[in-house]
């Protein structure tokens, strides 16, 4: 069987056995979760969906495997498949989910689906990053967007400038926070962050029908475009207000920059969001969650999603079935996307529990569905498959790190990047 070696780092696997409950002689699936979520909310979210699991009668037996970005469980992942025995459930994203749709691998969730109006529940875009072959073969457990603008409004303040709401007001602003003392962009440099940045400016600088041509479908043209050439101009400016230290640190750090007053602003996703509730700081108050300059009708979603692998027995069918409605049910959704920072995938949820940004978040995925943008993050691997992204990536850190390169360059590049298969 031949297997993709690309799956995304963020996976969870889920292995199940078949067990017997021996006390009433009643059928039912052992649930050997193989997974990484071992610190914080997402332990305290892991516990949850085994309390789900186990009251309808299944066995959990928690298998977690911390660190490695996922390397390991995908290892696992791999060899369980090629044995010919495969996992019941992966948390996979994006394109990844049609590579293994593609193996003949996986189950078909439609039943579950249909009863549980899944249609109804989730945006059409949403949903069809489920399925493979039209067929749900996924569940999303959350939706994290990632084209925000943290900002410490008390730095803004100081420096006597509104936060700004498009690229144009960037540099005067910028300029006036640099004079100030502060940092203006708080920043960690690793290709992954400096891929998350740029796919905001993108998205501010051509809007979601650009973004969607250029880095979701790959139009050659607009790959090689002004509006690109624009786009890394725009890229460099960013690139002039990130302090010296920046190589290599991690993104949290770059966030404590924030909550700590060091720096105006970080262009990162809703996780960030963790940073400062750890620091017992209040949205509105010690810090401004706003969408990216320009960004403000659109959204980039990052989402992870459960997949189902076929499996031959009726009772584990089942408990993947209960493992899929679980999942989707509004008091998971509600608990999880809590200790995550993310907002339910499901639309139409009860946030009374959550906060302003995840209520702004809300409500503009939703508004960003209704008028179509509502488009998938490329930097974090939901909009082409892993090696193209990688490709690009690598572009736009080389532009990044080389001041010398003009932006006519690194479009030109960027489009040659984006025929990697």
């Amino acid at each position: 069987m031949k297997i993709r070696t690309r799956i995304v780092h963020s996976c969870l696997i889920v292995a199940f056995g078949v067990g017997m409950t021996a006390a009433t002689g009643a059928q039912a699936a052992e649930l050997e979760v193989l997974h990484w979520w071992t610190a914080g909310g997402e332990a305290k979210s892991a516990a949850e969906l085994k309390k789900m699991l186990e009251s309808k009668g299944h066995k959990w037996k928690d298998f977690a495997v911390a660190g490695g970005g996922g390397e390991n469980a995908m290892t696992v992942l791999k060899s369980r498949v090629v044995s010919g025995n495969p996992p019941a459930a992966a948390q996979i994203k994006g394109p990844s989910i049609g590579e293994w749709g593609a193996e003949g691998v996986l189950s078909n969730l439609d039943e579950v689906a249909k009863a549980g109006g899944w249609d109804g529940l989730l945006p059409p875009v949403v949903s069809k990053v489920m399925k493979h072959g039209g067929h749900y073969v996924a569940v999303p457990v959350n939706v994290h967007r990632v084209n925000w603008m943290w900002a410490n409004p008390e730095v803004f303040k100081k420096a006597g400038v509104e936060i700004p709401r498009t690229w144009d007001e960037f540099p005067a602003a910028t300029e006036k926070i640099q004079k100030a003392g502060f940092v203006p962009v708080a920043h960690g440099g690793q290709p992954w962050q400096d891929f998350t940045v740029f796919e905001s400016i993108a998205l501010g600088v051509g809007g979601a029908d650009f973004y969607r041509k250029a880095l979701v479908e790959l139009d050659q043209p607009t790959l090689k475009g002004p509006t690109m050439e624009k786009v890394f101009t725009t890229f460099a400016t960013v690139r002039k207000y990130v302090d010296k230290d920046s190589a290599n640190r991690v993104w949290n750090q770059a966030t404590g920059m924030i909550i700590n007053g060091k720096a105006a602003m970080q262009f990162m996703g809703d996780w960030a969001k963790g940073e400062f509730t750890s620091a017992g700081k209040v949205p509105g108050k010690d810090y401004v969650c706003v969408a990216a300059p320009g960004t403000a009708e659109a959204f980039t979603f990052n989402i992870d999603s459960l997949v189902m692998f076929e499996q031959s027995s009726g009772d584990v069918r089942k408990g993947q079935q209960d493992l899929a409605n679980a999942v989707m049910s509004p008091a998971f959704q509600e608990v999880f996307n809590l200790n995550k920072g993310s907002i339910p995938a499901r639309m139409n949820m009860n946030l009374d529990k959550f906060d302003d940004c995840a209520k702004l978040s809300a409500r503009d995925f939703e508004a960003a569905s209704k008028r179509g943008s509502l488009v998938p993050s490329i930097a974090h691997q939901m909009a082409v498959s892993a090696a193209t992204a990688g490709a690009m990536q690598d572009v736009v850190t080389q532009f990044f790190n080389t001041p010398a390169m003009k932006p006519k360059e690194a479009a030109d590049k960027l489009a040659r990047a984006a025929l990697t298969k």
